[in-house]
């Protein structure tokens, strides 16, 4: 309890000084992650209890981020505009689960192919919150903060097909029934995007004829959309389907209909969607990070510094080819690409999936890669913005234009 009381009243020191914070090397997932860890290490945090604890509210948290970041991107747009993103979503994702997977089968000899795979698409996806402080620099232009956050609010939910076909591989290479095991990946995978997009799709309908009627408000508007969030999850679960796959799909169709009508869905992720967030990070850090650390081997290391030096930087590059990008925004996306919640909470969602002998390794390169990943990212993130900038403005000044961060999106 004494541990729990001493976290409330640290969370609100932390918000206290979170603005200034947020132009430092120091970021809440950095922090909440440390936090977590000290609290269990010391005793003042029972890990059994964090771990109890993590499951549940990391899921709510994935499932309401996955709709709210979708439901934020307007997918016409994204067609037509969003050059940048497309490119690092359509083909730099599927490159680095290719480059993850050669560089996980040179690395973990020991392990068979389809858990090195399982391993490079948990490791895929990114997310912005480990670096706010790049996001939120009004020194890195607009064109690549937007390409950022839409990157990362989209990776997660592409990834996850990914990462349940994968699954469903070790698990069926693991059981004498393995059609039952393929098919029930299939169900969940095909069954989810039907799901949420009846979810979404009505739900948009019946907000924007509330809001026509004036039957409902701003107030109820936020209730309504996390209501649709759990229902698409919910929905998708009961036929079959897989509930954060329906979340994801459920905001694209949402975000459609609605077109920003719905201000909630980015009011909330900048405020209590930052709770949820911020407490995942802590029961992490508790739960699991000291145990990880514990079973950080040379060759595991090895395989997250490729994955954050080597194999999304290179990816970056090679889809960005042929585009309007800088070299220097091309290395400035290769390098920001922080794992942060959705690379744990994916291990965490297939490691009662498979056997013991891998799902322990998974879990733990998973939570290490977080970990290790807070730590780079956040110290290097108001440099690495600063440094940007400074580039991009200097060769704005030389061709004596903005036009180039201001075209396609």
């Amino acid at each position: 309890m004494i541990g729990f009381f001493i976290v409330c009243v640290l969370v609100a020191g932390f918000t206290m000084v979170a603005h200034r914070l947020a132009y430092s090397v120091v970021t809440p997932p950095m922090t909440f992650l440390f936090l977590g860890a000290v609290l269990a290490i010391s005793g003042l945090i029972d890990p059994h209890t964090a771990e109890q604890l993590l499951h549940p509210v990391a899921e709510i948290t994935l499932v309401v981020l996955l709709f709210l970041d979708a439901s934020q991107i307007d997918l016409r747009a994204f067609r037509h505009q969003h050059l940048w993103p497309s490119r690092m979503l359509l083909l730099g994702l599927p490159l680095a689960l290719l480059f993850g997977t050669l560089a996980g089968w040179l690395l973990l000899p020991a392990w068979p192919l389809v858990g090195v795979a399982l391993a490079a698409a948990i490791l895929a996806p990114t997310d912005a919150a480990l670096g706010q402080a790049v996001v939120s620099n009004p020194n890195v232009p607009d064109r690549a903060r937007r390409a950022l956050t839409v990157e990362s609010g989209l990776n997660d939910g592409l990834a996850l097909p990914a990462v349940l076909f994968f699954a469903s591989l070790v698990a069926a290479s693991e059981t004498p029934d393995a059609t039952n095991w393929l098919a029930f990946g299939a169900a969940q995978i095909l069954l989810g995007p039907v799901a949420g997009a009846i979810v979404g799709y009505c739900g948009g309908r019946m907000l924007l004829l509330a809001k026509k009627y004036k039957t409902t408000s701003e107030l109820y508007e936020g209730v309504g959309a996390l209501a649709l969030a759990g229902a698409a999850y919910l929905g998708a679960t009961l036929i079959g389907g897989n509930g954060f796959i329906s979340a994801f799909v459920a905001g694209l169709a949402f975000g459609a209909v609605v077109k920003g009508a719905c201000a909630f869905v980015y009011e909330f992720t900048e405020s209590e969607g930052q709770l949820l967030s911020w407490s995942a990070f802590l029961l992490l850090g508790a739960a699991i990070v000291p145990e990880a650390i514990g079973h950080l081997t040379w060759s595991s290391f090895a395989l997250i510094m490729v994955s954050l030096f080597v194999v999304r930087p290179l990816a970056i590059w090679l889809s960005l080819t042929g585009t309007d990008a800088s070299i220097t925004s091309r290395l400035f996306f290769g390098w920001f690409g922080p794992r942060g919640l959705a690379t744990a909470l994916f291990a965490l969602l297939v490691v009662d999936e498979i056997t013991h002998d891998l799902a322990e390794p998974v879990l733990f390169l998973a939570v290490n890669t977080v970990w290790i990943s807070a730590l780079l990212h956040g110290v290097t993130a108001g440099p690495a913005a600063r440094w940007y900038g400074a580039k991009e403005a200097r060769m704005a000044s030389i061709t004596g234009s903005a036009k180039p961060l201001t075209t396609k999106e």
